[in-house]
């Protein structure tokens, strides 16, 4: 290169600029794309909005409305085990057919002016529509704050002629916290008119569990729901069933049912791992402490409204809010696998939560 030559000075430099660039591109191709702690990722043409937590497959929030009301469907551990039954979306080799209406988790209740929220399923006969109530999906937004991001939603509870009664504002919060993945569900609901909530064993914020989480049995059982319907429950092969429920009371498996608690865990091993879940009520609830609707063979549920059906008719509620009057339901679902969540351990989620 001749340095008295301008020009050829100039074809030097921005060859060597070209080179540089190149290196800086392979270095930053060859770097790892920072992985965000919480990361959600809307897909509007599927109805479904992703839910990661260190760049794996947490959730995701489901609102078609081919479904009777927005669900979170799968849950996954952190290790990748589907704590969620596969029925009826996916259904897995092995695992009950029953209640097409428990998709992975969901928030509604069996008694609203008369409408049954809860069982209303595909499986309803298109002429006994009329007894049952709908939750619709309206809108979404995903917000930051200090917490992360989090996910807010709007619905409408309808009748099946669409006449609204229920306007349900929904804020949800995914986190990492002690080895364990957290949902915070915050559910405002507002009565569009006078709105009555029975008494009824069925609601209110409910989980369907996987097979190998569901409590062994040797028995078939038959459940009626409040429209009536039979479904009944057959005897399947238990190998590698082994849930149990824990209530904060200290009572276990199905002495759990029908009893209050602060909190209930359901604990298991899925492919040789220990795996938990705990359902944690807050004391700003309606009928704190909450009622445990929590079934062996998977239904894992907190039903703070059913008194009148769980105490017997020892109690009852006879929930009701006038028209422009609302209230709002907190809950905390705590999944931890690769160790089974001790009672101090949820007592500390507990103390987070509500505090």
């Amino acid at each position: 290169m001749n340095p008295s030559n301008p020009y050829q000075s100039l074809q030097h430099k921005t060859g060597l600029l070209v080179i540089a660039m190149l290196a800086y591109g392979i270095l930053m191709a060859q770097k790892p794309t920072e992985v965000k702690p919480v990361e959600l990722i809307p897909h509007p043409q599927d109805s479904v909005i992703d839910v990661y937590i260190d760049g794996r497959p947490f959730t995701s929030y489901r609102y078609t409305h081919k479904l009777e009301k927005p669900v979170l469907y799968p849950i996954v551990s952190a290790h990748g085990k589907s704590i969620t039954r596969g029925f009826p979306l996916e259904p897995r080799p092995g695992e009950r057919i029953d209640h097409p209406h428990h998709v992975g988790l969901w928030f509604n209740y069996g008694d609203v002016n008369g409408l049954d929220f809860w069982n209303n399923s595909s499986a309803i006969a298109s002429d006994q529509l009329i007894h049952y109530g709908k939750i619709f999906h309206d809108a979404y937004q995903i917000v930051e704050d200090q917490e992360g991001p989090a996910l807010k939603v709007q619905c409408t509870w309808k009748d099946h002629a669409g006449q609204a009664l229920l306007k349900e504002s929904t804020i949800f919060r995914f986190k990492k916290d002690r080895d364990g993945y957290v949902i915070d569900r915050l559910t405002t609901l507002e009565a569009l008119q006078e709105v009555s909530f029975e008494d009824n064993k069925e609601g209110v914020l409910g989980m369907r569990v996987a097979r190998e989480l569901e409590m062994p049995s040797n028995k078939p059982d038959l459940f009626t729901d409040a429209q009536g319907n039979v479904t009944a429950i057959k005897v399947l092969d238990n190998t590698n069933v082994t849930g149990d429920y824990l209530s904060s009371e200290g009572l276990k498996g199905d002495a759990v049912w029908g009893t209050r608690g602060r909190w209930v865990r359901l604990a298991g091993t899925m492919e040789g791992m220990p795996v938990s879940i705990a359902i944690i009520d807050h004391p700003d609830n309606v009928g704190y402490p909450t009622y445990w609707h929590a079934r062996g063979y998977g239904l894992f549920a907190a039903n703070p409204l059913g008194q009148a059906i769980f105490s017997e008719g020892k109690e009852a509620l006879h929930f009701k809010l006038s028209k422009g009057e609302s209230t709002t339901f907190k809950y905390r679902i705590v999944i931890q696998d690769n160790r089974e969540m001790t009672p101090q351990q949820i007592e500390q989620f507990v103390i987070d939560f509500t505090n």
